[in-house]
C-alpha cells in the first residue's frame, strides 16, 4: 500500500525549522498506516513481506492477515509553514527491534503511542520508555472493530495519568490522524505553558504548529 505524492512534495528552500514526531506502539497497530495518511509526500519505509523464518519471534495474535512489517522506521513529512516542517518518525513494533528506538527518540518533541484495545498489554513497553527518558506523548486508540472500553478502563489498564491525553483514532483516515497530531501538538503547548508558569513568566500557547496542522490541505488517499 503506496501514498502517492502530493503536489506539496518540494521542501521549500526556506525551511530551516525541523520539528520531530515519533509514532509508537506494539506490532501491527496502525504505526505505518498513521504515517502514511498524514504525510505530504511518499512516505519512506522499510516493509519488508513476512516470512516463516519470523514466526518463532512476531507474536501474531490478533493481527493474522498481516504480511508485512516494518523493519527499521517510517519517514513522513508535512510543511507546516514556509519555515517549519513537521517530520514524523514510525517505529519498528517488534521486541527485536526495541534496540532502535532510543535512537529514534533523540530531538523528538513528544510522541503517539498508537495501541489497538484489544492487546492493550503490546502498549506498555512504548509507554515505559517514553517515561523513562521523560518524553511527553499521548495515546491513540486505533479502530479495529475490537470490544469497547471506557476511558478509564483503558486509563487502568495501561496505567496511564489522567494528564496524558486519551484519544479515539481511524489512522487510515487523514483526518483523523491529523487530529491526533494537533492533540499531541496542543498538549506539548500546553506543558510549555505550565512550565514558564511557573518560572514566573508569561508567554502565548505555541498554536502556530496547530493552526498549521489544521489548516494543512488535502492530500491523496493511500491507494488501498
Amino acid at each position: 500500500m503506496d501514498s502517492a505524492t502530493s503536489d506539496r512534495a518540494t521542501l521549500s528552500s526556506t525551511a530551516d525549522n525541523g520539528l520531530k514526531i515519533v509514532v509508537v506502539g506494539g506490532f501491527g497497530v496502525g504505526k505505518t498506516t498513521m504515517v502514511r495518511s498524514v504525510s505530504e509526500i511518499r512516505p519512506l519505509n522499510t516493509e519488508e513481506t513476512m516470512t516463516r523464518a519470523g514466526e518463532a519471534v512476531d507474536d501474531l495474535d490478533g493481527v493474522h492477515a498481516k504480511t508485512s512489517t516494518t523493519v527499521a522506521f517510517d519517514f513522513g513529512r508535512i510543511t507546516l509553514d514556509e519555515r517549519s516542517v513537521l517530520y514524523l518518525f514510525g517505529a519498528p513494533g517488534q521486541e527485536r527491534f526495541w534496540f532502535l528506538w532510543d535512537r529514534l527518540f533523540s530531538g523528538t518533541l513528544g510522541a503517539v503511542v498508537l495501541v489497538d484495545t484489544r492487546r492493550l498489554a503490546d502498549s506498555w513497553y512504548a509507554i515505559d520508555r517514553l517515561e523513562h527518558h521523560g518524553t511527553p506523548f499521548i495515546v491513540a486508540c486505533n479502530d479495529f472493530g475490537g470490544p469497547l472500553h471506557s476511558e478509564q478502563q483503558i486509563r487502568e489498564a495501561l496505567d496511564l495519568s489522567e494528564d496524558v491525553p486519551l484519544v479515539e483514532c481511524d489512522a487510515r483516515d487523514r483526518s483523523s490522524s491529523k487530529y491526533v497530531l494537533i492533540t499531541l501538538v496542543e498538549h506539548l503547548a500546553a506543558l510549555s505553558a505550565a512550565r514558564l508558569q511557573a518560572a514566573g513568566t508569561t508567554a502565548s500557547a505555541a498554536a502556530a504548529p496547530t493552526a498549521a496542522l489544521a489548516a494543512a490541505g488535502p492530500t491523496p488517499e493511500p491507494a488501498p
